[in-house]
């Protein structure tokens, strides 16, 4: 994503289009993102199976999940501003195409190097694609439809992040995780087709600057919600990306029984963000802090419960409905933060969230390496404790310094 408003790169709107034509063009950069998450955390339920076919350990196999997100989080400035004179659904394609081959090129590997390369590709593209199609919408719909298109637009977030590591599971369970990435490759190729047939050229206007993202930094409250998606962020990413072997060594379940319960995650997922969109924007403070709480309860008691296979699905379940809302919620700290420039705010979140992704998972391989997944589990906990406490303590600041102080960031 661009380190500054995206209306600096993606210029005034183009001449008008058919409405169905528009919401066309945004449900193919919809689907690109949704292709480019998926792709992000699909080694997550395939782990296990992809270190064993190249004899490394979950922690080095966590690689997989580390590389991207920090390459992105550094590649999203860089890109912007190496590529602002080009044609916008130019370079959407150009990363497109980059992400398929990565996916292609992950299923042939010969060795984990090669995987490895792969995913400096996947990095490379999220920071690329992000940096442009974030801020589309106000040039492909008209100005009515502005909002409800960037909501489809970042609707693939949360989507890409519930339903991305059930269905790799499940295509891998059944055919190998060789083959899951090759229908996500498959799969980014038809959202290549899209985007080549349905966005329109979209020269741009001004070259990037990113001096907004200075600015918002400077700002207490960006810097208030940068701590607390660092926070939530790390906790969920530091356990869930080893969930998997935590379910075969903890509570011995079976690879289908695996697949099983990621998709009823993934399902509690969406249900999740249903219901943190729907309260996020009046109620910031208790939504994000009930996830929070939920994925620090859910971490804390997986070690207890989660031996048994009734107790393991049912917090997989409430962790689902938990982190369906966090994407949501932490975007939506992001715009309050800084309403004056929502472009460049919802830049920072992506770039906050990957990169805390990144740490997540290479923090949790560490750990998971020197001990095991139970020990690993309650340090996310109590790391979402924080968080949790961190909200409380702006809450009862506001209280204090504003008696009549309605719920906002």
């Amino acid at each position: 994503m661009p380190i500054t408003s995206t209306a600096s790169v993606n210029g005034p709107r183009l001449s008008p289009r058919s409405p169905l034509m528009g919401w066309l063009a945004v449900v193919s950069v919809m689907l690109g993102i949704f292709a480019i998450v998926t792709t992000e955390i699909l080694p997550i339920g395939l782990l296990t199976s992809i270190g064993s076919s190249f004899t490394v350990s979950d922690g080095v196999a966590g690689l997989m999940m580390t590389m991207p997100g920090f390459l992105a989080a550094i590649a999203a400035p860089l890109v912007t501003v190496a590529t602002a004179r080009f044609d916008r659904r130019l370079m959407l394609c150009v990363f497109m195409l980059l992400l398929a081959l990565a996916n292609f090129l992950a299923a042939a590997a010969t060795g984990y190097w090669l995987v490895l390369i792969s995913r400096i590709m996947v990095g490379i593209t999220i920071g690329g694609f992000w940096s442009i199609g974030a801020g589309l919408a106000e040039r492909l719909v008209p100005p009515a439809s502005v909002g409800r298109a960037t909501a489809v637009i970042f609707s693939a977030v949360p989507l890409g992040s519930v339903l991305g590591v059930p269905t790799g599971t499940l295509i891998g369970d059944l055919g190998g995780w060789r083959t899951a990435f090759t229908v996500i490759g498959a799969l980014t190729v038809g959202v290549l087709v899209m985007l080549l047939l349905l966005v329109p050229p979209l020269p741009p206007v001004q070259v990037t600057r990113l001096g907004v993202l200075n600015d918002m930094l400077r700002s207490v409250n960006t810097r208030f919600a940068l701590l607390l998606t660092f926070l939530v962020v790390l906790a969920h990413f530091g356990t869930y990306t080893y969930v998997t072997p935590f379910l075969e060594q903890v509570t011995h379940a079976s690879s289908a029984l695996i697949t099983t319960f990621l998709l009823l995650y993934g399902a509690a997922g969406i249900l999740g963000n249903f219901l943190g969109g729907a309260w996020v924007a009046r109620y910031p403070r208790t939504v994000f802090g009930l996830a929070a709480g939920l994925i620090a309860a859910v971490t804390l008691l997986l070690p207890v419960l989660g031996r048994w296979e009734i107790g393991a699905v049912i917090l997989l379940i409430v962790w689902g409905v938990a982190y369906g809302a966090v994407p949501v919620a932490s975007q939506t700290w992001f715009s309050k933060a800084a309403p004056h420039a929502p472009e460049a705010a919802s830049v920072l979140f992506t770039a906050s969230f990957q990169a805390t992704l990144s740490t997540g998972a290479l923090v949790g391989g560490l750990i998971l390496d020197r001990t095991s997944p139970s020990a690993l589990m309650p340090l996310g906990g109590c790391t979402a404790v924080l968080m949790v406490l961190a909200v409380g303590s702006r809450f009862a600041e506001r209280r204090l310094t504003g008696p009549h102080c309605k719920e906002r960031s």
